[in-house]
């Protein structure tokens, strides 16, 4: 056989179905719902030109920032310019099929969503590992945190998940197994918190296009419906107060990725940490 004979196809932005690109532009603005972000207006006219083949991502992307770039500093609504921008490459990045299994695309996810963003003003490493320990205070904690990972351990901690993870055969395992190991996966990468922010959203862009790289059908109207009850389901799944009688518990992401993988019709718990 020769290079002649191999055939590629390439891949175009609009080979997908319609009620796929709604679907991937719900999720892209649901996702920022975990911040506490809601798109403008003006980013919900132009979906339509996205949805209806009018205009491809980059162009979308490209009338976004010429809007805000006309508005004076003072009368931008930072929030709905990064949700706005957000969206947009969370979209393109549902509908990219390619996906390689490593740290290296978790930094790359990381890179493109939050491109010439300023998430925190002490450090703009945007793709890059953080340069220093971090707490958040979590709502649902009562404003306590989760202890994330050590920042100099970071490439250590996600070399090792990821070289485990990689070591399992899905195929072979019972439902229930399969489930236990992607929460487990799901919430170790997580707790590292690899990013000053915007961590849930990269993992969560992450988790989805592993999931369809393995072959699974992903219910995408938990992550447009429910981002804030899967990082909240995140954090139910590392937070430990021994005195307080609270140990980790992983039924609450569970119960999501059943109902994400498996089971549409499940009722999600509502998660109680403290009794």
């Amino acid at each position: 056989m020769t290079l002649k004979n191999i055939e590629y196809e390439i891949l175009k932005e609009y080979d997908i179905p319609v009620e796929k690109r709604i679907e991937n532009w719900e999720v892209g603005i649901g996702l920022n719902e975990v911040d506490g972000l809601n798109p403008s207006k003006y980013l919900i006219e132009l979906t339509k030109d996205s949805i209806e083949g009018r205009k491809t991502f980059d162009e979308i992307e490209k009338e976004l920032k010429n809007y805000y770039n006309k508005q004076s500093k003072d009368s931008i609504n930072y929030s709905e310019m990064e949700c706005d921008l957000v969206s947009t490459r969370i979209a393109k990045m549902l509908e990219d099929r390619t996906f390689v299994f490593s740290p290296i695309q978790l930094k790359s996810i990381h890179r493109k969503l939050f491109s010439e963003l300023l998430l925190d003003e002490r450090d703009n490493s945007i793709g890059e590992y953080r340069r220093y320990n971090i707490s958040k205070k979590e709502p649902i904690l009562n404003g306590d945190t989760v202890i994330y990972g050590e920042y100099t351990t970071i490439d250590e901690f996600l070399k090792y998940d990821f070289e485990n993870e990689s070591g399992k055969n899905y195929a072979e395992m019972s439902l229930e197994k399969q489930i236990k190991n992607l929460v487990k996966f799901t919430s170790a990468i997580w707790q590292i918190h690899p990013f000053v922010e915007g961590n849930t959203r990269t993992v969560a862009v992450f988790i989805q296009k592993y999931l369809l790289s393995m072959g699974y059908d992903v219910n995408n109207d938990l992550f447009k419906e429910n981002s804030v009850y899967f990082r909240n389901a995140l954090v139910a799944s590392n937070y430990s107060n021994i005195p307080k009688r609270i140990s980790p518990n992983f039924s609450y992401l569970e119960q999501f990725f059943l109902k994400l993988l498996y089971k549409r019709d499940i009722e999600l718990e509502k998660i109680q940490i403290f009794k």
